[in-house]
């Protein structure tokens, strides 16, 4: 017997309250272990930005439809469009950091190992 697909809504719910459960968990973890979940969310193919960002696409493509028929303003598949390739390029933008998180997360934490040393942040936007 085949079960019938979750209700969208509850399914919705649920994946929110999910993922502030993993915030409040990522804030507590050890630095290692937080690094692997960060690499992990942000992993552009299987990650929860990803999925993110190709439902906000979807989202898209179903406000565009509904736009043209007359149900929605054009402002809001404008505005999910944008959201999308925003959050796309994002996607992209920390994709060049997904080596590096994966890197350290995979490393053993060693007590010997001299602590790294603090970098001067530096803020450079690239669009």
């Amino acid at each position: 017997m085949t079960h019938p697909a979750p209700d969208p809504v509850r399914l919705a719910g649920e994946i929110t309250r999910q993922l502030g459960q993993l915030a409040d968990h990522l804030s507590q973890l050890p630095p290692r272990e937080a690094t692997q979940v960060i690499a992990r969310i942000l992993d552009p193919d299987n990650g929860v930005l990803g999925g993110i960002t190709h439902l906000v696409a979807t989202g898209s493509v179903f406000a565009k439809d509904q736009a043209e028929r007359g149900a929605l303003p054009a402002e809001v598949w404008l505005a999910l469009g944008r959201a999308a390739n925003e959050l796309h390029d994002i996607t992209l933008d920390l994709d060049e950091h997904k080596d590096t998180l994966q890197r350290i997360g995979a490393h053993p934490a060693t007590t010997a190992a001299k602590p790294p040393a603090p970098a001067p942040l530096v803020v450079r936007r690239r669009r």
